[in-house]
């Protein structure tokens, strides 16, 4: 069996087998590594163990600070806020987005996570987990079928398209991290396959074109509050899907939109830090106080 390449053919696979994306692509993954399934399933286990790991470790930070010192604490500060105050986001998007800030804010001090796609978009994918697994009183078992989901997925983005902001921009990160987590919320409510696929779609939709420009050059601002949004986005698109409201655009050929607008945008949107919020006034004065302390260390 060949690797996937095509989110309508993991999809036919799994309609054909009556399972979920998970078991398909699963079955895929054993076929044309050689593992076993217990093998596969216990790296797995490993990487969402990482992944709740680091949601604890940044919600648990108070006053830290990244080492360049712009970001840190801002999890803490809406997790605080949230135990006084009914968001208006609701119970689950809200946890989701607490949760995509504290990976973020851990990776931003050089802590451990799991990239999902990436480490600059690692927060989005164990957000929407962990505050479905909360909010819904969901098994360990379906939140790792929603990591095989996601990373099944992950894996058709990043061949028929990209998972780089240095070749893409921000919609081949955070918006590849959303997708990925839209279709694995679908799947662990009970969605069909079809329906995952679908809300993969209309997240992306709904980022094309997000372009790439971290401040002086650090996965910091605006990537880890890109994040938390990115969560909020995948929720929005598997409430969508699940309600039946599927993208007019196939799923690949959205992939693929993606992938051309990334190809397109001008080399200051891709991680260059030379356009968008980057090249602010304040963007550029952050950038040379940071080079300027960096130089004189």
């Amino acid at each position: 069996m060949k690797p996937l390449t095509s989110i309508a053919e993991l999809v036919q696979q799994a309609e054909a087998q009556g399972c979920g994306l998970h078991e398909a692509a699963l079955q895929v993954e054993l076929q044309v590594n050689g593992q076993s399934r217990e093998a596969v399933l216990a790296q797995m286990q490993q990487r969402l163990d990482v992944m709740r790991d680091s949601v604890v470790r940044g919600l648990a930070v108070r006053q830290g600070r990244s080492l360049s010192g712009m970001t840190g604490g801002d999890a803490a500060r809406l997790g605080a806020w949230l135990e006084g105050h009914t968001p208006t986001t609701g119970a689950i998007v809200s946890r989701a987005m607490l949760y995509a800030i504290a990976v973020n804010e851990v990776n931003a001090a050089m802590g451990c996570i799991v990239a999902a796609p990436t480490a600059g978009a690692s927060g989005a994918l164990p957000g929407v987990l962990f505050s479905l697994q909360e909010g819904l009183g969901l098994s360990e078992e379906t939140v790792l079928h929603g990591l095989i989901t996601a990373g099944a997925v992950g894996v058709i983005i990043g061949w028929r398209a990209m998972l780089s902001g240095a070749e893409g921009g921000c919609q081949a990160e955070v918006g590849a991290g959303a997708a990925m987590a839209a279709a694995a919320a679908v799947e662990m409510q009970g969605g069909t396959p079809r329906q995952a696929a679908h809300a993969l779609a209309i997240t992306f939709k709904n980022m094309l074109g997000l372009v790439c420009d971290p401040v002086a050059g650090l996965v910091e601002v605006p990537c880890i509050l890109r994040n938390a949004s990115g969560a909020a986005q995948a929720l929005v698109a598997a409430d969508l899907a699940l309600a039946g409201i599927e993208s007019l655009i196939p799923p690949d050929e959205v992939i693929d939109a993606m992938g051309q607008v990334g190809r397109l945008l001008d080399v200051r949107f891709k991680e260059t830090a030379q356009g968008g919020i980057a090249a602010s006034p304040t963007g550029r004065r952050l950038a040379a106080q940071l080079r300027s302390e960096w130089n004189s260390s």
